[in-house]
């Protein structure tokens, strides 16, 4: 099915114990605040000038620090499939309604859903 998507999210995931100081740390090397996202405070996030590219910091529950990325599209399915054709395995479904997957390294990412219309030519791929 025809569909767009888009790479859009650079999150570097930390533990509770080094999330404030790793927050900071990004604040200073970026050189712009990272607020809280409204619905999802564990995570905090920021454009950069001239990028169309999102940069958070996530506080994990778990896990070792990481560093992973989000491909947003506007059909969670076609996307999925479309990246498992091209070698990725599904790994989990989250609770907030997005895929965390695999890559053939084995290296996490996830695939998000974007609202309709945000995803245009200007912006994404289209995939057919």
């Amino acid at each position: 099915m025809a569909h767009r998507s888009r790479l859009y999210t650079i999150s570097i995931d930390v533990p509770p114990d080094v999330h404030d100081r790793e927050l900071a740390f990004w604040e200073r090397a970026v050189g712009r605040e990272m607020p809280p996202i409204a619905a999802f405070p564990d995570f905090h996030r920021t454009t950069l000038p001239g990028q169309d590219v999102m940069f958070i910091t996530q506080r994990l529950q778990e896990g070792a620090p990481a560093v992973h990325v989000d491909i947003h599209t506007d059909d969670l399915e076609a996307e999925v499939a479309r990246l498992e054709a091209a070698g990725a395995v599904r790994d989990r479904f989250t609770e907030s309604g997005w895929w965390i997957m695999r890559d053939p390294a084995g290296l996490r990412f996830c695939v998000l859903e974007d609202p309709p219309g945000t995803l245009n030519a200007e912006n994404s791929t289209l995939w057919e």
